[in-house]
């Protein structure tokens, strides 16, 4: 998500001179809703870091984990935070997927919420010609602003606040959210997030980290965030493992824990799912987990 303050205007925020976390990250999936400048700092991007690309397939690999374990958990309701450009894969198509395979009628709910406004409005193409807007909706909304997000989300009729809720934060709480002075708000967010979910619901977490990488990667991971950070419309905020752990508060961790992406239950990999090999799992540089509610 943008670390632009909040604008109700989605095409005031447009801006094309300058790659956006989302379109490149769109551009690493394989996707078409990205522009030159977002391409050309892609590649840019593999030039010095050609494992970036499988470090995004593995986070989308983790999203289509999650979705399937949850749903066979029984969770039906997911508010997918920073969802970004749609491409393949996404969670209303990964939790119909599951239900196909286990031979129910497709019944998950998504809201997905989002401030770069190319995002905002491919996901609405996307839902409006493939959806389904009894189960599907895609909000302009912004992580800083949990109440408002959360009022946003339930005005779409399609989540009920009193059961358990799927809140999936991938891969954007190492993208900046400055508040009013400048400062990561990012986790106080978070935390106000948790306190609007009810039992029984759950948190799932993804965060590029800098800590317990492969000796050759701590360069490169280094010199990715001062790419981001000099180039792009997003700064990269880097954390060690128990700051990322400690956004999950007091909800409680299922198993395996907090582990890299490719090592989070591979067992639940979907049937159409793109997947990669990593010479190790840290190759993967970013730190996952779920958490319930209790």
């Amino acid at each position: 998500m943008s670390p632009e303050p909040a604008d109700r205007n989605p095409a005031a925020r447009i801006d094309l001179e300058r790659p956006s976390v989302a379109r490149v990250y769109d551009f690493m999936l394989g996707g078409t809703t990205n522009w030159a400048v977002d391409r050309e700092f892609g590649e840019q991007v593999l030039a010095r870091f050609p494992l970036f690309r499988d470090i995004a397939i593995a986070n989308r690999l983790f999203l289509n984990r999650v979705v399937r374990h949850l749903m066979r958990r029984g969770v039906r309701q997911f508010l997918d935070i920073g969802a970004g450009v749609p491409t393949a894969g996404n969670t209303h198509q990964v939790a119909d997927e599951f239900a196909v395979e286990a031979g129910f009628e497709p019944d998950a709910r998504v809201v997905y919420v989002d401030n770069e406004p190319v995002a905002v409005a491919h996901a609405e193409l996307l839902l409006d010609r493939e959806g389904d807007a009894r189960r599907q909706a895609m909000i302009d909304g912004d992580l800083r602003e949990p109440d408002r997000v959360w009022r946003d989300a339930l005005d779409t009729e399609l989540l009920d606040p009193a059961k358990p809720i799927a809140l999936l934060l991938l891969a954007v709480l190492h993208v900046a959210q400055p508040g009013p002075d400048g400062t990561d708000i990012g986790p106080e967010s978070v935390a106000r997030f948790r306190e609007l979910l009810a039992p029984g619901s759950y948190l799932a977490i993804s965060h590029a980290t800098y800590e317990g990488l492969p000796p050759e990667l701590d360069d490169k991971v280094a010199g990715l965030k001062t790419q981001y950070d000099s180039a792009a419309s997003n700064n990269v905020v880097q954390r060690g493992h128990a700051d990322i752990e400690a956004m999950l508060g007091d909800f409680r961790p299922i198993e395996p824990g907090w582990t890299w992406t490719p090592a989070w239950r591979p067992e639940e990999t979907g049937p159409t799912a793109r997947t990669v090999e990593f010479a190790t799992p840290a190759h993967s540089i970013i730190w996952a987990g779920v958490g319930e509610k209790l």
